[in-house]
């Protein structure tokens, strides 16, 4: 958490930073200087790099970080980005009253990917009971005003949700109504601040008033089909998971101060003066020095840190002894139960009383539901023209779930039930190496080849791929195992490894996994390899070639056999000198749509994992492909010219995207045989067809834009082109009557996002 603004535009008389015990802000610089926001995004790039991490949470807050203004919020954006998201995935957050918002801000938090949450306590009565200006003025035209913005289809996907803070004085009804009105993707309801010293307001002679008024509000929840995440209700559930203030799981939050200071969780600040210091700044301290702050590390010990009242409760695995703050009483530190104790086990009751209904099964390989994300909030988001990293998230668990349905059909044509007890095994056992061997674009190619007959010509003859997939799985978790894997062509193939490639193998060949690699016995050859990348590679073994990116990693697959579903010609395996001009092309591709589009790119760093390179057409030297069972992975012709090469992979990109889309959801009406004449092919074209060009062409605008906003010669007429192109494209869409009612709502939110573009390109 980033306190990028120690001051506010608000004066509630419930914040824990001004109004409770701890003062410390006094002293603070009132705005995070540039070189303290520097020093806090390379001690997180620093800990993600050293721990692997692949996902960093930064929240900025404050005060209000709004009062950094559009200029001084888009330098600590860039400066995060730019040195977190080499090392590691970069989940951007911000929480705000939403009192200074307005649409430069949201095109900003759209273009960095930024999702934002909003304070706002429900109805005007019960908003402006506390969140008013230093004058007494009411707040509450503004937050609405601000929701109203982020509820937009161009800046919805920059919608996190709404925080508010019960007052048991406030209406339940009136208040869960004003939340529901906004359309929030989640609500946190959160109980005010106290401890035992300062214990909360109790109206009246009920011993638990804050769970009879969240009792109401989950009662109303419940009986309206739970039409929204209430993060409080589903973290007291059982198996509901852990939170800041539920649940046992270790505390994984630090705050950076404007001064640069570690500090621990700042609910603290409601204890006593001092509360949250650790005495460690980001200038001289580690993240990890700070997380071995004995306050910080007793918060890591689960049911061991709490206290013996709450150690022997029944169902201290639910609450987890409430808030750390709300433990605190003069004299025996936080070794209590929370203020709140009374009323979080009569509302554990109440959630109890009213489970959630029970999902379907589907047998030992779980499929992730659809259902988990709404249809147009997914939609919302990837109308924007590129999709938020928690889209992009959404649409790879689907497509990973998808390649485990059709694995767990291939096993029904399998004789290799050792494989398939293997893979089992490691999917407990080491779930990682498992996930990364079947979320290589290339295994759902090879088993839709394996089932389906009908599979694009080019692939060659199908073999078992259970065995392959569980010895590359074995290799990658380092787990001892032996299987017979089928040859195919003389050569071997482990999805996310490499090919080994002998003559004389046999039609099967008996694979053992060993430390360090694995030994191949088949026909006439037995071959050891070693995947140390100081070792010289064994004959006949060519491992996987990747390139580093500004996202990552990028797989430069030129080696896979089921790399050739793309309907062109795919080249063999590059020379070593083709390969490097390929991976540095790409690189710099890759950074040149990080400085045209960056929301784009970002979209590109949460998905794009391989690049396979197409066989060279005189007749066409520029081209690009993608398929739809190989998400994660383009096909494009190799080109020297970044700046063309960033085009070509945001285009593509954006097909795989939608087609992931599509096999979550219908947006055209099945059975059409309509056929939409469009300027960009002279033949007419199916609906689905035409959604996949205007998808993509929208994307092609949107850098051209970018690009004539630079100045750079000939990009306005690009942009021109692609923008008419993209126009005459959505138009005939919706003119067809071929979509069906999401289609169409994602289609017209398209028409909006393109207007946004046109009105840019002024």
């Amino acid at each position: 958490m980033l306190k990028v603004h120690s001051r506010c535009d608000l004066s509630c008389d419930h914040c824990y930073i001004y109004q409770h015990a701890d003062q410390t802000w006094r002293g603070r610089p009132t705005r995070m200087p540039p070189a303290t926001v520097q020093a806090a995004a390379r001690r997180i790039a620093e800990h993600a790099r050293e721990h692997g991490l692949p996902v960093v949470h930064v929240v900025l807050h404050g005060g209000e970080p709004l009062l950094l203004g559009a200029a001084g919020l888009r330098e600590v954006l860039a400066e995060l980005r730019s040195t977190i998201t080499p090392w590691a995935q970069l989940d951007l957050r911000m929480q705000t009253n939403g009192v200074l918002l307005d649409e430069e801000l949201c095109r900003l938090f759209v273009e960095y990917d930024v999702r934002v949450g909003v304070s706002f306590d429900g109805d005007r009565a019960a908003n402006d009971r506390h969140r008013v200006f230093a004058h007494g003025g009411s707040s509450h035209d503004h937050v609405r005003r601000a929701l109203a913005l982020l509820r937009r289809p161009e800046h919805r996907a920059s919608y996190a949700g709404i925080l508010c803070t019960v007052d048991v004085r406030n209406d339940p009804d009136r208040v869960y109504e004003a939340l529901l009105a906004e359309n929030p993707p989640r609500v946190d309801l959160l109980l005010p601040h106290a401890t035992w010293d300062h214990p909360p307001e109790r109206p009246g002679p009920d011993p638990t008033p804050y769970a009879d008024w969240l009792g109401r509000v989950h009662r109303r929840w419940v009986d309206d089909g739970r039409p929204v995440s209430i993060r409080m209700f589903e973290a007291l559930r059982p198996g509901g998971g852990g939170t800041e203030a539920f649940g046992l799981a270790p505390a994984d939050v630090l705050v950076i101060e404007a001064d640069g200071s570690w500090e621990q969780v700042d609910s603290l600040k409601t204890a006593y003066h001092g509360a949250a210091d650790t005495g460690f700044d980001v200038f001289d301290h580690s993240v990890d020095e700070a997380a071995r702050h004995p306050g910080v590390a007793v918060r890591q010990d689960g049911v061991d840190g709490l206290c013996l009242t709450c150690r022997a409760c029944p169902v201290v695995d639910r609450c987890g002894g409430g808030l750390y703050a709300h433990r605190w009483r003069t004299g025996s530190g936080f070794d209590n139960p929370s203020v709140y104790c009374a009323d979080l086990l009569r509302l554990i009751d109440t959630v109890d009383a009213h489970p959630p209904p029970t999902p379907p099964t589907t047998g030992e390989w779980s499929v992730t539901s659809p259902a988990t994300s709404p249809v147009d909030e997914l939609l919302d988001d990837l109308a924007t023209g590129h999709g938020s990293a928690a889209t992009l998230g959404l649409l790879a668990a689907t497509q990973l779930s998808i390649t485990r349905a059709l694995l767990a059909a291939c096993r029904d044509r399998s004789g290799a039930t050792a494989a398939w007890d293997l893979l089992v095994h490691l999917d407990q056992a080491a779930p990682e190496a498992v996930r990364a061997v079947l979320a290589h674009p290339f295994v759902r190619p090879g088993l839709v080849h394996r089932l389906d007959s009908s599979a694009p010509p080019g692939l060659g003859a199908a073999v078992d791929p259970l065995p392959a997939l569980a010895i590359a799985a074995a290799v990658r978790a380092s787990v001892p195992a032996a299987l017979h894997v089928p040859v195919r062509a003389d050569a071997i193939t482990l999805p996310t490894l490499g090919s080994l490639v002998l003559p004389g193998l046999g039609a099967s060949a008996e694979v053992t996994v060993r430390p360090g690699g694995f030994q191949v016995r088949g026909g006439s050859v037995e071959q050891t390899v070693l995947l140390d990348p100081l070792t010289p590679p064994a004959t006949g073994w060519f491992p996987t070639r990747d390139v580093s990116v500004p996202g990552g990693r990028l797989l430069l697959e030129d080696g896979d056999p089921y790399r050739d579903c793309y309907g062109q010609p795919v080249e063999s395996r590059l020379e070593v000198p083709a390969a490097r001009a390929l991976g540095r092309t790409l690189a710099d591709a890759w950074r040149v749509v990080h400085r045209d589009v960056p929301a784009h790119a970002a979209a590109l760093d949460g998905g794009l994992r391989a690049v396979v390179p197409l066989a060279p057409d005189p007749a066409r030297p520029l081209r690009s492909a993608t398929a739809r069972h190989a998400f994660g992975a383009v096909a494009v012709t190799p080109h020297p010219d970044p700046e063309t090469m960033a085009v070509l992979l945001v285009h593509e990109w954006q097909h795989a995207k939608l087609g992931a889309a599509l096999d979550l959801y219908d947006l055209v009406e099945p059975g059409q045989g309509t056929r939409i004449r469009v300027p960009w092919r002279p033949d007419p074209r199916p609906p689905e067809g035409v959604l996949q060009g205007v998808y993509a062409h929208l994307a092609v605008t949107q850098v051209w834009q970018s690009r004539a906003a630079g100045d750079q010669p000939d990009a306005s007429a690009h942009a021109a082109h692609f923008l008419g192109w993209t126009r005459d494209g959505v138009d005939a869409l919706l003119a067809s009557r071929s979509l069906t009612a999401a289609g169409e709502r994602f289609v017209a939110q398209l028409r909006h996002a393109l207007e946004e573009t046109r009105v840019g390109s002024r």
